[in-house]
């Protein structure tokens, strides 16, 4: 007898179940503005790709912190 072989179709489909967003500090979202506004203000002028970079990074934590907040499990 052969043993049945699992699809990739199906595997991949068990692993997007797993997921789950995990819960962010809400001070987490308010470094990621205050970075934001600081290096438009203060780090972009003085240097374009390091402003760039920090604008980059800075976007990428506020938008991690909105998915945390519209995905991640309520915590009493």
């Amino acid at each position: 007898m052969s043993k049945k072989k699992s699809s990739p179709r199906r595997a991949s489909a068990q692993r997007q179940e797993c997921w789950h967003a995990a819960p962010l500090k809400g001070s987490f979202m308010v470094l990621s503005i205050l970075g934001f506004l600081t290096t438009v203000y203060l780090i972009y002028p003085a240097n374009y790709n390091f402003g760039l970079a920090f604008m980059f990074v800075f976007a990428l934590m506020f938008i991690a912190s909105l998915i945390s907040t519209a995905k991640g499990p309520v915590v009493d």
